[in-house]
């Protein structure tokens, strides 16, 4: 308790912790977000890793910090503290600085895609070449009313869906990825798919209106990979559900630049964590193996508790 409330016992670091309860962040972008310099935000980080209150995620070259479980104390009082840290006025500059932070992620991401969407598919595949999946993925897809898929891209999954579903929603954040997924719509003769312009984070869907969603390599580009979950959980009727297919954790750095990728992959328990946090539950989870320079893809179900 006395090493908990220390390490609270400071106004940058209430601040720090309001911040990274809305995400995870390098030093770099929380530099930017307190508008203080790197070195009193390192110290500062330092202290509340030592008191148990965050942990660090390293990428390549690049370190995410992230409110830590090890704690117990801090778990305890956590729901209070961050109460009260978000009903601090003072801490409108920080949220707003934040809120920039996040569109600058989002931006870069979206100007790769429109950039590159005509030739994307030949760019995944001699850039990010990964696992043999597609057809393990839409196996653990289920017949559903209405299927929704996130990151909807140039559409070469519309086809499958279509086949388990009355109708498919295809999202993307993306008007170019929308255009030549739409054009592979028409040539394929499909009907029954509806294609919508919106961000993960926040659907073009009314809550409760599909059953069951499909993310196919599309979390590690999102900026908040949790909130992608919640906002999951908000569309999905009761007891439907999702599966994902996703990068495993790679130390290649190269894929920041050359595929705009926010993050390198995803471990079992960071998924599993943010799921249970939106109120999934998870139901299967396997790792698919590359050969030679093919990336390992993670392949998971879950289902939206009630």
């Amino acid at each position: 308790m006395l090493t908990t409330f220390k390490s609270l016992a400071d106004p940058t670091r209430l601040r720090l912790l309001a911040v990274l309860a809305r995400g995870e962040f390098t030093v770099q972008e929380l530099t930017t977000i307190l508008d203080v310099g790197q070195s009193r935000v390192s110290r500062h980080l330092k202290i509340l890793s030592e008191a148990g209150l965050l942990s660090v995620k390293r990428e390549g070259t690049w370190a995410y910090y992230r409110l830590d479980g090890r704690n117990d104390f801090f778990q305890d009082i956590r729901p209070f503290v961050e109460s009260r840290l978000t009903r601090d006025a003072g801490a409108c500059p920080d949220r707003e600085r934040l809120l920039m932070v996040l569109e600058q992620r989002r931006v870069r991401s979206l100007e790769f895609f429109n950039r590159h969407a005509r030739q994307w598919d030949d760019l995944v595949r001699d850039a990010l070449p990964m696992a043999a999946y597609r057809a393990r993925l839409l196996d653990q897809v289920p017949a559903r009313p209405v299927i929704l898929e996130i990151g909807v891209g140039t559409g070469n999954l519309l086809d499958g869906l279509r086949r388990r579903a009355d109708r498919v929603i295809g999202v993307d954040h993306s008007s170019v990825m929308l255009q030549q997924a739409g054009q592979r719509i028409r040539d394929a003769g499909l009907t029954g798919i509806e294609l919508r312009l919106g961000e993960m984070r926040h659907l073009p869907v009314s809550e409760g209106e599909v059953q069951w969603a499909v993310l196919n390599m599309v979390l590690h580009h999102a900026p908040q990979p949790q909130q992608v979950f919640c906002e999951l959980a908000r569309v999905l009727a009761p007891g439907g559900g999702i599966t994902l297919a996703d990068l495993h954790r790679h130390q290649n750095e190269w894929a920041r630049e050359r595929m705009a990728d926010q993050w390198l992959g995803f471990e079992r328990s960071e998924l599993e964590g943010w799921l249970l946090m939106a109120g999934f539950e998870l139901k299967s989870f396997e790792m698919l193996n590359g050969r030679d320079s093919e990336h390992a893809v993670v392949l998971l179900s879950a289902v939206k508790i009630q």
